[in-house]
C-alpha cells in the first residue's frame, strides 16, 4: 500500500472532484427492504475501519476549477497528472461494452490491506439486457444527469469503465446497488447506485429524482449520506454515493428487536444535529424511518434517502408523501405542513428504536393507524424510562409549533445522560 504521505498527496490533488481531459470518452415505504449488505469475512479485520476512512472520497470537495488531478483513461493509462479547467470541452461514448465492466484490464498485483470489494455478480449487464428501454424527448432531457456539468460545484467526467464492481449491496425500485472501487489511484470505495430511466418514466417521478439528486449533492453533514457525482448512458443514470460500511439500520433493528436506550439515544442525538443542518439549508426530509437510514463504518448513523425531501423556502407544503406510522397529524388531515413534520418523525423513530415498533401502528388496518395518529393515541411501555418518554411525548405533539425544537432535543436529559464524547456509536447490546 502507498505510504500515508503518498495517500495524502493523492486526496490533495482532488482525484475525484477535477475534470481531467480524458482520451475516450428507491422509493418504496414497505416492509422489509430488499438490501443485502452482508459482511465479507475479509471485513473483519481490526484495520478495516481506517482503510475505509482513509479510501473514502475528500469530504468535502473544494469548489471545482482549474486543479491538477490524476488523468482517468482506460485501463492502460498510467496516470500521468493534467492540469484542466471546469469548463473542459467533452463528448460522451457510448455505453460502455460487457467486457470493460465484468473483464476489466488485468489490475496490478494485488498489495497488503488492499479493501475487497466483493465478487460481482454481473448484475448491471444483466439488467440491461433485460429492462428498461431508451427514453426520447423532454423525459430524456430531463433524466441526461451529469455532474460534470452541473451548475454548482461541477466534478469531473465519469464513466462506468472508471470503476471496479464489487459485491452487490441491494436492490431499489428502479435498480442495484453495488460496491465499486475508482481504478485511478488511490481507488476511492463507493457505493454505485443505478437507476433505470424508462422505469423513472412509467411510475411519473422524474422531477422527484431530479430533485432527490440536486438536493442530496449540494449536502455536507457527516451524518447524511454524501452524493459525490453522478453521470448515465442510454438507458441508465448511475448515482456514486458514499459507502457505509455498516450497512441498513433497518436490518440491526430487525435483527436485535430493539436497541438499548444508550445506542438510541446516541442515533437520534445525531439524526437531530442532521436535521438542524438539513433545516438550516431549507431542506424538508419528510420521510424520516429506519429504512432510510444507514451506518457507516464506525458505526455513525447517516440519512440516506432523499426521495420525498424538497427545498422549500417558504417552509409551507401540502403534498402528502411519506410513510404512513411516520406521518404526523397534520398530513394525515391534508393541511399545511413545515418543517417540523421531521420533528413529528424523530419522537415516532425514538418509540421505534426503544420498543421495536412504530408507536401509532394498528394492525387491523390503515384507517385505523390514521385515527390514532390524529388523536396522537400514544401508549409507551413501562420499559421506556422516563427520561425517554418525556422526549417522546415533547416531540409527540398534536400541535407542530409545540413540538421540542432540535436544539432542545440535543440538550434533553436523556440525551446528555448517554452523549459521548466522539461520535461513534456503541456496539449492539452495549
Amino acid at each position: 500500500m502507498s505510504s500515508i504521505n503518498a495517500v495524502t498527496r493523492q486526496i490533495a490533488a482532488l482525484e475525484i472532484s477535477s475534470k481531467p481531459n480524458t482520451q475516450h470518452n428507491q422509493h418504496g415505504s414497505s416492509r422489509p427492504t430488499g438490501g443485502t449488505h452482508q459482511k465479507k469475512p475479509s471485513q473483519n479485520g481490526p484495520n478495516v475501519a481506517k482503510l475505509l476512512s482513509k479510501f473514502a472520497p475528500p469530504h468535502p470537495f473544494p469548489a471545482a476549477g482549474q486543479v491538477k488531478s490524476t488523468a482517468n483513461g482506460n485501463a492502460g493509462n498510467s496516470g500521468a497528472t493534467t492540469t484542466t479547467t471546469a469548463a473542459t470541452a467533452k463528448t460522451r461514448p457510448a455505453s460502455p461494452t460487457k467486457s470493460s465492466v465484468a473483464a476489466p484490464a488485468a489490475a496490478p498485483t494485488r498489495k497488503p490491506h488492499t479493501i475487497d470489494i466483493g465478487k460481482y455478480d454481473g448484475g448491471l449487464e444483466l439488467d440491461n439486457d433485460t429492462r428498461g428501454e431508451k427514453v426520447t424527448g423532454e423525459a430524456a432531457e430531463q433524466l441526461a444527469l451529469d455532474s460534470s456539468v452541473a451548475r454548482d460545484r461541477p466534478t469531473r467526467e465519469w464513466h462506468l469503465f472508471d470503476f471496479d464492481i464489487g459485491r452487490p449491496l441491494g436492490k431499489g425500485k428502479f435498480g442495484r446497488v453495488y460496491m465499486v472501487r475508482t481504478k485511478t489511484e488511490p481507488h476511492y470505495i463507493l457505493a454505485l447506485k443505478c437507476l433505470y430511466k424508462s422505469e423513472i418514466v412509467q411510475s411519473r417521478v422524474e422531477k422527484q429524482i431530479r430533485r432527490e439528486i440536486e438536493i442530496q449533492q449540494n449536502l455536507r453533514h457527516p451524518n447524511v449520506l454524501r452524493l459525490y457525482g453522478y453521470f448515465h448512458d442510454e438507458k441508465r443514470i448511475f448515482l456514486m454515493l458514499e459507502f457505509a460500511g455498516k450497512g441498513e439500520l433497518y436490518k440491526q433493528l430487525t435483527k436485535h428487536g430493539c436497541f438499548t436506550e444508550k445506542r438510541s439515544a446516541r442515533y437520534i442525538d445525531q439524526m437531530a444535529d442532521a436535521l438542524i443542518y438539513l433545516h438550516s439549508k431549507h431542506v424538508i426530509h419528510r420521510d424520516i424511518k429506519p429504512e432510510n437510514l444507514l451506518l457507516g463504518i464506525n458505526g455513525e448513523l447517516k440519512i440516506g434517502d432523499f426521495g420525498w425531501s424538497v427545498h422549500a423556502p417558504g417552509n409551507r407544503r401540502k403534498t402528502l408523501c411519506g410513510t404512513l406510522d411516520y406521518l404526523p397529524p397534520e398530513m394525515v388531515e391534508g393541511k399545511e405542513h413545515s418543517e417540523k413534520v421531521d420533528y413529528w418523525a424523530l419522537g415516532v423513530l425514538t418509540y421505534e428504536f426503544i420498543v421495536g415498533s412504530p408507536p401509532f401502528e394498528d394492525l387491523t388496518g390503515y384507517n385505523a393507524t390514521y385515527k390514532r395518529i390524529a388523536k396522537v393515541d400514544l401508549k409507551i411501555p413501562n420499559k421506556v424510562s422516563p427520561e425517554a418518554r418525556d422526549l417522546i411525548t415533547k416531540l409527540l405533539q398534536y400541535d407542530p409549533e409545540k413540538r421540542l425544537p432540535l436544539t432542545e432535543v440535543r440538550k434533553h436529559p436523556w440525551i446528555m445522560r448517554y452523549k459521548s464524547k466522539s461520535s461513534t456509536t456503541p456496539a449492539p447490546g452495549s
